[in-house]
């Protein structure tokens, strides 16, 4: 899974914007400072090749131009997921003793905040940056490329890396979900996701495991889908819905544990025989789960390891095993729980 090495890089300067517009360094510095006197097509020039290299203007002024603080940047998509505290609990535990603090910056799942996130972020010339995921804009990769610091993408394997990669390959572990399924003697699957226009590594789970399901024969008999976020109410009212449309389903295969929850807790009170008569499923083996009547099938996503690994690339850690540009991945392992049937 490794990659050779990446070369150092140079951070951008007013010189390669002021190359790539054709106009003068001081005109650069005018039009991104917004001071002066500046024509529309002359601004609009300057911008331009500011977004296509990625630039990003130095907020560290005077003596300290040259330095950097000792900050790392991490961008995660939300904190209400329960997955993503546990993660930064890894990168905080890691970069403790280092000098190194992190800064969170949260993008809602949008292309564009992440945009915003990062320019902020890169701005104060951080000492590294942890970014959630592999898919970004062509702008926010040429930004993270661009950023002469350690970058490192975290949570998926499944995707070309800017540098350094620490996660699971998503794909993977959802053909590891059907065969368990599959294998358990199910055989009308359904699938219920949120967030999934948005929410690449769900949406990776899902295509693994309906290659999983192909192999054996079969394909998902309903779907569930909801573009909001994960809570137990809306796993409740997903749930209901795809039952009530396919009552016939025998099992339900949920993107995450936290609407997998909400689902198991409405099929108790709808008196169905879990794991007999429906099986249930959910991904990410959080906490949660061990407060309910019955242990919801998971799987561990290695998120607090993945954290932990991130900030070692990032502090420069020598036990890391890791100088950049490789890829480091993770293997998750499912937990049966009381929700799919012993075979």
């Amino acid at each position: 899974m490794a990659r050779s090495p990446v070369d150092s890089r140079r951070p951008l300067t007013l010189r390669d914007v002021s190359e790539a517009s054709g106009v003068s360094e001081m005109t650069v510095s005018r039009v991104l400072r917004n001071r002066g006197d500046v024509s529309d097509s002359t601004r609009e020039k300057v911008l331009e090749a500011a977004r296509m290299l990625g630039y990003v203007p130095n907020k560290i002024a005077g003596a300290l131009a040259s330095q950097r603080v000792n900050l790392v940047g991490v961008v995660i998509p939300s904190l209400s997921n329960l997955v993503f505290p546990e993660v930064l609990g890894g990168i905080s535990a890691e970069l403790d003793d280092t000098g190194l603090q992190p800064v969170v910056g949260v993008t809602a799942y949008l292309p564009e905040k992440e945009e915003t996130v990062l320019y902020e972020m890169l701005s104060w010339r951080p000492s590294g940056m942890i970014v959630a995921g592999l898919e970004h804009s062509e702008t926010a990769r040429a930004m993270l490329r661009n950023s002469g610091v350690p970058v490192v993408e975290i949570m998926d394997t499944d995707g070309e890396g800017v540098d350094s990669v620490v996660g699971i390959s998503h794909r993977r572990a959802g053909r590891q979900m059907a065969a368990a399924i599959v294998a358990a003697g199910y055989h009308r699957i359904g699938f219920l996701g949120t967030k999934m226009p948005l929410d690449h590594r769900a949406r990776k789970r899902l295509e693994g495991f309906q290659e999983g399901l192909a192999e054996a024969g079969l394909q998902l008999a309903d779907t569930e889908f909801y573009s909001g976020g994960s809570a137990l109410k809306k796993g409740r009212e997903m749930t209901q819905a795809i039952l009530t449309r396919t009552p016939d389903l025998d099992f339900l295969y949920y993107s995450n544990d936290m609407i997998g929850a909400g689902g198991l807790l409405w099929c108790l009170e709808n008196g169905y025989d879990v794991p007999g008569q429906l099986g249930l499923a959910g991904f990410n083996g959080v906490d949660l789960l061990e407060g309910l009547p019955r242990r919801l099938a998971t799987m561990d996503s290695c998120r607090r390891e993945i954290g932990a690994k991130a900030a070692q690339i990032i502090a420069g850690r020598p036990h890391s095993g890791v100088i950049g540009g490789e890829v480091i991945e993770l293997t998750p392992v499912i937990q049966p729980g009381d929700t799919i049937r012993r075979v």
